[in-house]
């Protein structure tokens, strides 16, 4: 069975639709697949994801391969967690993080 809530890839094509125009708050994680910290953040999204339902959106940005999407946030270090809400960044971390902290900033912008 697919988790409909599972994170979603996005690439500047699909990043306006996803996130930008999105009616609930998105977390994008920006990441790339050679990046140790970013495996470890990756479940604890995925878990935030599924225990979160429909308050939230996750999504990921594959920094390699949309290098203009993290020119763009001035993406430069990963991983980095950007919140968005009404289509714009309002909070962004840094490195890896415990779960309870991603949780709670999350919650902050509910």
């Amino acid at each position: 069975m697919v988790d409909m809530n599972a994170p979603i890839d996005v690439t500047q094509a699909t990043f306006k639709s996803e996130v930008v125009d999105s009616d609930t708050p998105v977390v994008v994680d920006f990441w790339a697949e050679w990046c140790g910290p970013c495996k470890k953040l990756s479940p604890l999204l995925d878990d935030i994801s599924s225990e979160m339902g429909d308050a939230v959106k996750v999504v990921k940005v594959d920094v390699d391969a949309e290098r203009t999407l993290g020119a763009m946030f001035q993406v430069m270090s990963i991983p980095t967690v950007m919140i968005f809400k009404d289509g714009a960044a309002v909070d962004t971390i840094v490195g890896l993080q415990p779960k309870d902290e991603l949780v709670s900033r999350i919650q902050q912008q509910l």
